[in-house]
């Protein structure tokens, strides 16, 4: 026999004799199956469909602040329809007294939003003078938005 034959063959055996302790799996009590006997069953993983078309959200804006050189807004949105929103758009516009658009800022969310769930959006804007109001539009990747401006979310 060559060396590489030794070798090959020493390094199957050793495979072969520690492979019952690499894979073997061991029953550990857990406190549900120590009292009990059994384990509780997972909660199964929910799967929300996309909206597709028209989504409602609530939305409380919170106030617009100056910090540094930049306008911050935060929103608080709160998924009401039925399905899940996908790829959800925030877009803030900001016009001055001639209502001539100055300013803007643009946050995705590039996870789905599930029913009932609330999501923080923090918007910048550049300052400029002469800001007037601003204007919040939204989307989402299967169509359109329908807001609605509330003081505190529904339960």
């Amino acid at each position: 026999m060559t060396r590489s034959a030794l070798f090959s063959a020493g390094a199957l055996l050793c495979t072969l004799a520690l492979a019952p302790v690499a894979f073997a799996q061991t029953a550990k009590a857990t406190p549900a199956t120590a009292t009990t006997g059994t384990t509780a069953p997972a909660a199964k993983a929910k799967f929300v469909p996309l909206v597709k078309g028209v989504a409602s959200i609530e939305v409380i804006q919170g106030p617009s602040k100056t910090v540094g050189k930049d306008i911050v807004t935060v929103l608080k949105i709160k998924n009401v329809s039925s399905g899940s929103i996908g790829m959800l758009r925030v877009d803030e516009l900001w016009y001055n007294k001639d209502l001539k658009h100055v300013s803007g800022d643009s946050q995705p969310i590039r996870r789905a939003i599930l029913p009932g769930e609330i999501v923080e959006v923090t918007l910048k804007s550049p300052t400029a003078p002469n800001l007037y109001r601003s204007q919040y539009s939204f989307s989402h990747a299967n169509g359109t938005i329908t807001a609605k401006s509330v003081k505190k979310f529904a339960e």
